[in-house]
This record gives C-alpha cells, structure tokens and sequence, in this order.
C-alpha cells in the first residue's frame, strides 16, 4: 500500500483545472510511453496511448479517464485588491469559503489566495447567521492593496485559482485524503493499466488515455471518440460516496456496477458482461445509481452509438479541498478493468452490441 500511497499523492498534488490540464497531459505521457506504440492527441488536448493487437479484426476498446479536476476562475479584480470568480465545475458553496488556493498566472507563477468568510461577529445583526452564497460573491483574497496592485504582479481576469492541499495517509492506514480524486484516480487507474499490460498482446487494439474538460460538460470525450471511433467505450471515474450520509456508495465496498446516471442507462448486454467478469475474477463491487454524469454520457451518443459504461469507485466529500477515499477500491477497480480489458475480442464485443 505504501507504494500506492507514493503514486496517489504524486497524481492528486499536481494542478490541472478545465482547459488547463498540461501538468496531467504531461505526467500521462512519461507515464505511458514507455509501454505503448503511440501516443496522439486530439484538437482539445486529451492525450491516449494506442497499444496495437496482433490479432485480425481487434475491436477498439477506448479507456478513458478525465484530468480536470473542479476549481475557479477569476472574473474580476475589484477596487480594494480582491477577487470574484466563476466556477469551473460544480461547488457546493457551503465548502468554498475560508480555504487555501494557489493563484496560478498567465506565466505560470503561484501565488496563496484564500476564499474569504463572514466572520460571526460581522453578523450577529442578523440573528448569527448568513445566508447561502452564491459563488460569483464570495471574496476570494490574496493580499493585494488594490486592483492596481494585483494588476502589477501580473493579475488578470482569466487566472486561475486551484485548491491547495497536502495528501496525507488516515491514521488506520487504509484511507487517504486529499483533493482532485476526482479525477485523478482515473489518471493513476490508465497509468496503471499500460503498465501493467505492457507485455501483453490483447484480443483489441487498447486506445488508452485522459480528456479534458468533463467537470464543464463533458467536453474532452465528445471529440476523443469521434476522433478515435472506439467499438467499446469505457469511462473510468469517481462518483461520490453516499455511506455516510445514508445513501448509495460505501468506501471499502469495491469497485462500482453504475447501472444508471441522468445521462447514461447501463445496457443489458454490457450489464451482463461486466457482472460476469466481476464474478469471474473475484472482484468486490457494489451497485450505483449515479446521481451525477460521467464521459460516458456522451460517449454512447458519438457515431453510430458505442456501448459505453463507468469503471469506477466512490469517496467522500468529492468537489472539495478534501477528499476521503479507499486504497483498496482502487486496486479492485484495477482489477476489474485488467479483467474487462483482456476479455473485449472480436466475439465478445460483437456480442455486447447485439441487439
């Protein structure tokens, strides 16, 4: 587990908001050359490993994690110094204010910023409490005097502010927190899996890699499909855990069977496919009804349609500075993908898209 511990802190502390995801289209590429025949890119930035079959008439199989993870941008600078933002991404504006950012400019320098808060002795006026904000108020800070003074430094609408925090191992060993799981699990889960294969010859040729853009409408993967035309179109995200708040998906309880999101229906064929290889392969999983949407949403709408599904795990407090999640599912989740990936031949794939 240490050595994964070492791999997840290196993927989740790195930077990589929508539109801005080179620091992740970098650490996939060093992590992927060495064990694919090509690497390619499409018009947006997402970033795949081919690894060619030897075998006549391989199906495509498309694996696809996303890099962005959810952060803001500025949308103005104010008189006294301070900033407004929009969100790239969905925000709970309950777990925005009076936290850590770094403020990245156009040249690539970081700057501390914080989001700013009410403190309660500035609304004991209003019975102690405040009202929910809405994200385009809260006051984001970096100290600046002025609007002049930011400018100087090199401030502009357009900077973006990611959210700073230190991975760390739980006490029991078994959980870690931090942020960005979502989705840098799926970026560690492609690295994992070309290495893994590496020596390998598969019944498919593997399109392996990461778009861009899902946290503002799944943008990356309605380009990387069209250009890619995969047969088969696996998604590999995270989904957030329901356990503690009396719903669906436990951390520690495997990987997930999402059968149903608002965007995507689970299709009887790959249903089955996927139940059975988890059986197969002894993999722990629970079943998912995702309340939120994955690539796969719009992956099973590109071309002529393409049998799609999300290999996923789940944790808590997803969209946020801190993140609460399971070694353990990773790895089952690993394994499960291995196991999907070594069985989509020519016959399995035409049978997942019988009808």
């Amino acid at each position: 587990m240490t050595d994964l511990y070492t791999k997840i802190k290196e993927v989740t502390e790195l930077q990589g908001l929508p539109g801005f995801e080179g620091q992740i289209r970098d650490y996939l590429r060093n992590r992927m050359t060495p064990y694919i025949d090509r690497c390619e890119t499409d018009g947006l930035g997402g970033i795949f490993g081919i690894k060619e079959s030897k075998d006549i008439d391989a199906p495509r199989i498309m694996v696809a994690a996303h890099m962005d993870e959810v952060g803001f941008m500025i949308s103005d600078i104010k008189a006294d110094g301070t900033f407004r933002v929009v969100e790239l991404g969905g925000w709970n504006p309950l777990v925005v204010s009076s936290q850590a950012f770094q403020l990245i400019l156009a040249d690539g320098r970081q700057i501390p910023a914080i989001s700013g808060s009410m403190p309660p002795h500035l609304i004991r006026g209003s019975n102690g409490t405040s009202g929910l904000p809405a994200i385009g108020d809260i006051i984001f800070d970096a100290g600046f005097t002025s609007k002049e003074e930011a400018w100087k430094f090199g401030v502009r609408p357009g900077n973006l502010l990611v959210p700073k925090n230190e991975t760390t191992l739980t006490a029991n060993g078994k959980n870690i927190i931090s942020k960005a799981w979502d989705n840098r699990y799926g970026v560690l889960m492609v690295a994992e899996l070309l290495e893994n294969l590496s020596d390998q010859n598969l019944p498919n040729q593997l399109i392996a890699g990461a778009n861009v853009q899902e946290e503002v409408g799944l943008r990356g993967a309605s380009v990387s499909t069209t250009k890619f035309d995969p047969e088969i179109f696996l998604a590999v995200d995270c989904s957030p855990a329901g356990d503690v708040f009396g719903e669906q998906g436990a951390i520690g309880d495997g990987t997930l069977i999402r059968f149903y999101d608002p965007g995507h229906i689970l299709l009887p064929n790959m249903r089955d496919f996927l139940l059975t290889t988890a059986e197969e392969a002894g993999i722990k999983y629970q079943y998912y009804a995702g309340k939120g949407g994955t690539d796969a949403g719009v992956a099973h709408l590109r071309n002529s349609g393409i049998p799609s599904t999300t290999i996923g795990v789940c944790a808590r407090y997803i969209h946020s500075h801190q993140t609460l999640y399971n070694m353990d599912d990773f790895l089952q989740a690993q394994s499960f993908l291995q196991a999907l990936v070594k069985k989509l031949d020519r016959s399995t794939v035409d049978l997942i898209k019988q009808y």
